[in-house]
């Protein structure tokens, strides 16, 4: 695992969110390549979910089938600081449980 000096974090949001969300990566020095910051990507995509009881959903109704626009916007940041980007995520997040995936990087580039 030392090998795996940066990570890709993936980030499901909703589009009025890219702003405040680029923000919080930016204060946690996400997205930090080179000479360069604030590096992202981002797509568009679907995203489907059900809410259960007891849940407080974003969008959609308890026990019913929704789905609506949302970003997958992916950017890397040293392995040493994911939490801090986790924390800074998930308070510029509007959803209850936000969808944030991790993956090590064994390189950047080749």
């Amino acid at each position: 695992m030392n090998d795996f000096l940066y990570c890709k974090i993936e980030i499901f949001i909703p589009k009025p969110h890219l702003a405040p969300l680029q923000e919080a990566l930016q204060r946690v020095d996400a997205g930090h390549i080179g000479n360069y910051d604030s590096c992202l990507s981002y797509s568009e995509v679907t995203g489907c979910w059900r809410p259960l009881a007891g849940s407080n959903p974003y969008i959609g109704t308890t026990n019913a089938l929704s789905s609506e626009p949302e970003l997958k916007v992916e950017v890397t940041c040293l392995r040493a600081n994911v939490d801090v980007t986790v924390d800074a995520i998930k308070k510029a997040h509007p959803y209850e449980t936000p969808v944030i995936n991790v993956i090590p990087l064994y390189r950047t580039s080749f």
